[in-house]
Order: structure tokens, then C-alpha cells, then sequence
């Protein structure tokens, strides 16, 4: 009796440790499933939160890309109209110089004669602003009268700020000469010149 009691508790204890073991194992399976599970779901985040990181670092860098290529753009129009004003106000001031009195009265004999010689040359009229006819009439007559240019007649224009321009007949047809014009053909000569030389600079 004492036999079998003690058999009975032999097999208690086995079938207690059995199931404990079990239970642990169980226990220990689990968890290492769910440590794989959330080290696996950890890879997962990590991966997209460093996709979309760059994702983002891509776009911002393609964004800093354009924004300093538009600002390189703005500065070479930015100093390419610079350059145009300085050219401009350069030609502005030459031409100015160029058509002090003595050149002017010079350039209007010159282009007169030139008009006059032609086999068809009508009579011609030269117009300048008041301030240039007051000074130059006496000078221009005289110069003209020797060249026998006697069929150009002179007069003056409120719409002309300098230079002057050549009409025949009854102004149906004209040359302007005035500063304007010849600052404004310069400046449409140079201007492509200048955008030319900015390339090749490039």
C-alpha cells in the first residue's frame, strides 16, 4: 500500500513537472513569436519611415536644385539688363557729345549733300530743336550756300530733343537723325551683341 502511495505521488509530481514544462515551452514559443512579430512589425515602420524620409530628402533637394537654378536664371537677367542700362546710358551720353554744335552742324552738311546729289533729289528741309537752329542757322546757311546746297531750307521742332531730321517734298518722306533714333538703333545693335557675349560666357 505504502508502494503504490508512494507511486502515486512519483506520478503527481512527474505529470506536475511534465505540464509545467509544457506550459513553459508554450509559454516560451509564444513569446518568442510575438518578440518576431514585433521586431518584424519594427523592420516594417523602420523601412517606411526611411523610404518616406527619402522620399521627403529627394524632394528637397530637387526643390533647392530648381530654386538655385531659377535664382542663377534671375541674376544673369538681373545683370544682363544692368548691362543694357549702362550701354544704353553710355550710347546716350556719346551720341549727346557727338551732336555738340560744331559735329552737328557737320553731320546735317554731310547728310544734306548726300540727299541733294541723288538724280532725283528734291529740295529738302533740315529740322532741329529751337536751342540747335538759333546756334547753328547762321554756321549751317553759310556751309550749305558753299556746297551749293542752296535748296535746303531749315527749321525748328518742339519734338526734338537733339539731332535732326532730313524730310523732302512736303515731309513725305524723312531720315531721323535725331538723338533719339540713333540712341534707340544703337542700343537694338547692341543689345544682341551683349546677350551673345553673356552666353558665351555662361
Amino acid at each position: 500500500m505504502e508502494i503504490q502511495l508512494q507511486e502515486l505521488i512519483d506520478q503527481i509530481k512527474k505529470d506536475g513537472v511534465e505540464a509545467a514544462e509544457s506550459e513553459a515551452e508554450a509559454i516560451l514559443t509564444a513569446a518568442k513569436a510575438e518578440a518576431e512579430k514585433i521586431i518584424s512589425e519594427a523592420k516594417a515602420e523602420a523601412g517606411k519611415l526611411l523610404s518616406e524620409a527619402k522620399a521627403e530628402n529627394d524632394r528637397m533637394v530637387k526643390s533647392s536644385e530648381a530654386a538655385i537654378r531659377q535664382a542663377g536664371r534671375n541674376l544673369l537677367i538681373s545683370f544682363r539688363e544692368s548691362v543694357t542700362r549702362e550701354l544704353n546710358a553710355i550710347v546716350s551720353e556719346n551720341v549727346t557729345t557727338v551732336y555738340s554744335s560744331e559735329t552737328l552742324s557737320k553731320l546735317i552738311v554731310k547728310a544734306v549733300e548726300s540727299w541733294t546729289s541723288q538724280p532725283n533729289a528734291e529740295d529738302v528741309t533740315v529740322i532741329l530743336n529751337e536751342d540747335d537752329l538759333n546756334a547753328l542757322e547762321e554756321t549751317l546757311m553759310a556751309a550749305l550756300k558753299e556746297k551749293l546746297l542752296g535748296g535746303a531750307t531749315l527749321r525748328s521742332s518742339d519734338s526734338l530733343d537733339g539731332g535732326f531730321r532730313i524730310s523732302a517734298g512736303n515731309g513725305g518722306a524723312y531720315y531721323d537723325y535725331s538723338a533719339e533714333a540713333v540712341v534707340d538703333m544703337l542700343s537694338n545693335y547692341l543689345s544682341p551683341k551683349v546677350t551673345e557675349l553673356l552666353k558665351e560666357a555662361e
